[in-house]
């Protein structure tokens, strides 16, 4: 960065030009004195660096480059500003920025979950700031309150919906007795998911949000390779109909807690996949493209940030926060908060990690079924909490000749050992099939929902 005058302003680099790229272009031309009152010096934007010039007519044609590693190098830049998305370039222009001294804003949550450490590395050597707000649930203020506000707390759990794609198709499952084709046809039709809709329906996109999430909350360092994944492609409408029979409602989460090992240690766990909720928690009615994440603290206890976690304008409104702090250390000398990974707390594996399942199963319709699945149950060590027989077949009505559905609820139980007697259950000749297995979360709210018997 060049040496800085009194009144200088301060010199800003954007890359991409996307959605986001053009809401931040948007906003800091018409928000600019604004911006500079609140910065205490103007922002200037000296650049912007995208791939197809003649798509951005919009653009004064001064600052359209297509050489972004040049943009990025500039002597005169004091702030870059990514939004390209992905691993490379990006890893390699935010890298260059921060050893050279340039505070970095960035929304790339792949980049950040995938190799966040050597950014943090980067900036911590050349006294830069990195900023990523608008990485996590877009507009939601979420980040800055884990990474400055909570610091002086200890955090226990983060846990949330944080993939407004996959709350639409599972809310529109819930609302119409879609199917989940049908539901992802109409998310994309709404412009809701994307052509290729596999980073959201897949999980990936809130694994990499959860890694963020568990390496702020936690002190730790978490990457996306540690985050249990699992997806909503094999969420049907029975399934929707059988939560809706318990009272509850299935939602994609994204689950960090700290966990006690027992004596004086403690792990991480973070994963993601869908699960039943009871409808008493406020996690419950987030429905459409929401966000909402229940923050666990000691010292606070409960707090719930929601809002809209995607779109052009919010993630920009969560970029453009990220700028004005990063503008201000530059003016004023100050540097942004750093890298926290003092706890180094070990990631527990899945199968070591405990909650509740709903276990769907197809069986003969005869005397010992039912103590047979039972003493399956029993032999792995997971305990049943209640049992409701159904006349056969996912969706209540009569199933393959002599044949009924199952449902078994279980007490908290290792992922692990359901994984087994999942097994065991599949070589029962009463079993026709495991229809289903969805995990039960009650995220620290009453479950007595599910005390069914049958």
């Amino acid at each position: 960065m060049t040496d800085r005058g009194p009144g200088a302003p301060v010199r800003v680099a954007l890359l991409g030009c996307g959605t986001v790229g053009g809401e931040i272009v948007r906003l800091l031309s018409e928000q600019a004195g604004d911006l500079a009152a609140r910065v205490g010096a103007p922002v200037e934007l000296v650049g912007v660096a995208v791939r197809r010039p003649h798509r951005h007519p919009e653009l004064p044609e001064g600052l359209v480059t297509t050489d972004a590693a040049t943009l990025v190098g500039r002597p005169d830049v004091d702030v870059v500003i990514e939004v390209i998305g992905g691993i490379e370039p990006a890893r390699t222009l935010l890298l260059e920025a921060l050893k050279a001294g340039k505070s970095v804003v960035t929304a790339n949550k792949a980049l950040l979950a995938e190799d966040g450490a050597a950014l943090a590395e980067a900036a911590d050597a050349s006294g830069a700031d990195l900023y990523y707000e608008a990485s996590v649930a877009g507009a939601i203020p979420l980040l800055r309150p884990l990474r400055e506000s909570l610091v002086g707390d200890r955090i226990t759990r983060v846990a949330g919906i944080v993939n407004g794609t996959t709350n639409f198709i599972l809310s529109s499952m819930a609302s119409s007795g879609a199917g989940y084709a049908d539901a992802l046809e109409e998310a994309t039709r709404l412009g809701y998911a994307e052509a290729d809709p596999s980073a959201d329906v897949d999980g990936y996109d809130a694994a990499s949000k959860a890694a963020i999430l568990a390496s702020l909350a936690f002190h730790t360092r978490v990457t996306a390779a540690d985050v249990h994944c699992e997806g909503i492609r094999n969420v049907s409408a029975a399934d929707i109909a059988a939560a809706d029979g318990l009272d509850c409602t299935i939602k994609l989460l994204a689950i960090c807690e700290r966990l006690e090992d027992g004596g004086d240690g403690e792990s991480v766990s973070a994963r993601v996949y869908p699960a039943m909720i009871p409808k008493t928690h406020p996690l419950a009615s987030v429905d459409g493209a929401f966000n909402a994440v229940f923050v666990e603290a000691d010292a606070a206890g409960q707090l719930m940030f929601y809002g809209q976690g995607a779109g052009g304008a919010p993630t920009a409104s969560a970029v453009l926060g990220d700028l004005v702090a990063a503008a201000r250390n530059i003016v004023v000398g100050g540097r942004g908060p750093r890298e926290s990974t003092y706890a180094r707390l070990p990631v527990r594996a899945i199968g070591a990690v405990c909650t509740r399942y709903h276990v769907s199963l197809e069986v003969a319709d005869r005397a010992g079924v039912l103590a047979a699945v039972a003493s399956a149950f029993a032999e792995h060590d997971v305990s049943i909490a209640a049992v409701r027989q159904y006349g056969g077949g996912r969706n209540g009505k009569a199933g393959r000749s002599g044949a009924v559905r199952l449902v078994v609820v279980t007490h908290a139980a290792p992922d692990a050992a359901l994984a087994s007697t999942v097994e065991a259950l599949g070589d029962l000749d009463a079993v026709r099939g495991v229809e289903g297995v969805l995990r039960v979360e009650d995220l620290g709210r009453s479950v007595s929902a599910l005390g069914v018997t049958g």
